[in-house]
């Protein structure tokens, strides 16, 4: 499941491989946005990418996030075995990015 959308004038692409997103969480990548806008004036875009790992003894989840901002662009990424836990950590790497580069 892929998908592009426009959130507050942010274009979002959403990308999953074999993977439907439930609306819960395609509400949660919205609200990453939300808050890491507290971090930088300006977000340009967002890409979010969803994969699992087959093969393992479990199915690994994966999530990734690139945000375009002014400057280098922010890039987290995580795994595990749940979506939201993962999309908090990336969101909190992310704002560490950010809070450095506005720092420095």
């Amino acid at each position: 499941m892929n998908y592009t959308e426009n959130f507050q004038g942010i274009r979002v692409d959403v990308q999953a491989v074999d993977i439907t997103i439930p609306d819960d969480l395609q509400q949660s990548i919205r609200d990453m946005i939300v808050k890491l806008q507290r971090y930088v004036r300006e977000i340009n875009w967002v890409d979010a990418y969803f994969n699992i790992e087959e093969g393992n003894s479990t199915n690994q989840k994966n999530f990734s996030m690139r945000v375009g901002v002014p400057g280098p662009d922010v890039f987290a990424a995580d795994s595990g075995d749940e979506w939201l836990p993962l999309m908090r950590s990336v969101e909190e790497k992310l704002r560490r990015q950010m809070e450095k580069s506005k720092n420095s």
